[in-house]
């Protein structure tokens, strides 16, 4: 599939690794790990079921996935990110509670969707805090724009939900009449504005910092028709 994206939402950077971490990406990624091929990925033979299946870009150290994972093992989740602590970091987690229903991507999610994924693969997406990327300069970089809001709808069933959220208002706002004008996503929000906070996601890294900055915090949730 050809690539209409260029410009990456991500700078890598290096990080410091602990050596459980290091240790975890060799020792765990067989188990939890999901490589990418030259195909399709294919979900139902890598959990071994078809179940409710779920996406979260950009997990960071796994807060929220890792939570969802150990309270709901009736749903499949699959969570992608390029910073290596951070995936080291969710394979500990998932090796300590042995969650058989969640698999890593260290990958730029923009080409696994466009790559290595099937449309109406996720009955839900989740997307917190993507970086903002404040300075107008780097607004091209923001991860949500009409090409990647296209790319996600695709991706879900019929019905399935798009949550996103972040703690920068123009950001959100970009956000809101970014998905607002995809013709096949629909507000869940009774004003097509925002939405109440959802009771399953935990408190991330980056949303405290954002509160001890004095940040609100800013959730949209759609429907794909």
């Amino acid at each position: 599939m050809q690539t209409h994206r260029h410009i990456r939402s991500f700078v890598l950077r290096a990080g410091r690794m602990t050596h459980a971490q290091e240790r975890a990406l060799a020792e765990l990624w067989p188990i939890f790990g999901a490589d990418l091929g030259a195909g399709t990925l294919d979900f139902p033979a890598l959990f071994g079921r078809q179940a409710l299946r779920c996406l979260e870009i950009g997990f960071g150290v796994g807060e929220v996935i890792g939570s969802l994972a150990e309270t709901h093992p009736h749903i499949d989740y699959v969570g992608i990110e390029v910073h290596r602590p951070g995936v080291g970091r969710l394979l500990l987690r998932a090796a300590q509670g042995q969650l058989r229903n969640l698999r890593v991507i260290c990958h730029d999610a923009v080409e696994v969707l466009e790559r290595a994924v099937q449309d109406e693969s996720f009955d839900e997406i989740l997307i917190f805090f993507p970086d903002p990327w404040h300075k107008k300069r780097h607004h091209k970089r923001r991860l949500i724009d009409p090409t990647f809001s296209a790319t996600l709808a695709a991706k879900l069933f019929p019905n399935g939900v798009l949550r996103l959220a972040t703690d920068w208002q123009a950001y959100a706002q970009q956000m809101l009449e970014v998905c607002n004008a995809n013709p096949q996503l629909e507000s869940l929000s009774a004003d097509e504005t925002y939405v109440p906070r959802p009771d399953f996601r935990p408190p991330t890294r980056f949303e405290r910092r954002g509160e001890r900055l004095g940040h609100g915090v800013w959730d949209l949730a759609y429907r794909k028709r």
